[in-house]
């Protein structure tokens, strides 16, 4: 039952996506051009899904998914230097790519060898960030 519920999750976002223009690279960018050709589209896009998540935060409170298992803690009210570094190589990537990995993954049928190349490289940096991150931990630990 968890898989069915997953595939069709996965396909309504995937769908999502598509809709939506998130896995095309060009509109991506063109919200990010805030000084040219700026197109907010996709500022609607994600008011449109904070606005269910933060509804779904409230409602999960206290209660169990329906097939089993635990929705995850709410995360850490305050900014670390993890959120703060990650979230400076996700935009510089999303900025430079045109893609997030949602996107790239949903894209990958498409998008030929650049696009596998992309999910490649990201792949090797979600590998290597936890790697990363404890060196960091470690090397702060002891100074």
């Amino acid at each position: 039952m968890r898989i069915i519920l997953a595939l069709i999750a996965g396909s309504l976002f995937g769908a999502g996506l598509m809709l939506s223009g998130m896995t095309d690279t060009a509109k991506v960018q063109g919200w990010l051009d805030i000084f040219g050709h700026w197109d907010p589209t996709l500022g609607f896009v994600m008011g449109g899904a904070l606005l269910p998540m933060a509804l779904a935060w409230r409602l999960a409170e206290g209660r169990k998914p329906a097939a089993g298992g635990s929705f995850p803690a709410l995360p850490r009210a305050g900014p670390d230097r993890r959120l703060i570094l990650g979230s400076i190589l996700f935009g510089a990537g999303w900025g430079l790519a045109g893609f997030c990995p949602g996107p790239a993954m949903a894209s990958l049928s498409y998008n030929g060898w650049q696009g596998a190349l992309f999910l490649s490289a990201m792949a090797c940096g979600m590998i290597a960030a936890p790697r990363i991150s404890r060196h960091l931990d470690r090397r702060a630990a002891n100074a």
